[in-house]
């Protein structure tokens, strides 16, 4: 839910500098702080000064309102080579590649699923692992990201 919030103030300071918000991941630390994760992407690459102005953008927001009064702790970064998959419309952009996928609860007796994206069915997110077809419904996604090949 806190996802969502800080998603929706961001996301127009974000787009105003000219990158595509990707996502972003709440996380509280083991010292009981707020670390906020922002990945942000652009057409020709992220460079640090990219995440450095956005940082900026975005610690201004959340100084000025009142979303996260208990502080908080941000990082902005580009997606990396495994990437972070946040949207169907993503996973739509990185068919029959290799990714991992990690489900809110288990569906066949597993959680984690590592395979070849083949397809989009409905709200679901059909992977190759090991020969077999999963369809892995995309509400019961935690998180998944692209595995890199080298």
């Amino acid at each position: 839910m806190l996802d969502k919030k800080i998603q929706q103030v961001i996301a127009p300071v974000v787009t105003a500098l000219s990158y595509e918000l990707l996502g972003i991941k709440c996380i509280w630390t083991r010292q009981h702080k707020l670390l906020v994760r922002v990945y942000i992407d652009h057409p020709q690459g992220i460079n640090l000064d990219d995440c450095e102005q956005t940082s900026r953008q975005i610690s201004g927001v959340f100084d000025v309102s009142d979303l996260l009064p208990d502080g908080y702790t941000l990082e902005v970064s580009s997606p990396g080579l495994d990437r972070p998959l946040f949207t169907l419309e993503q996973f739509s952009r990185f068919l029959e590649h290799k990714v991992e996928v990690r489900l809110i609860r288990p569906q066949n007796a597993r959680r984690v699923f590592k395979g070849v994206l083949l397809r989009l069915q409905e709200h679901s997110v059909v992977l190759l692992v090991d020969g077999v077809e999963f369809s892995l419904p995309f509400e019961l996604i935690d998180e998944a990201h692209l595995v890199p090949e080298f």
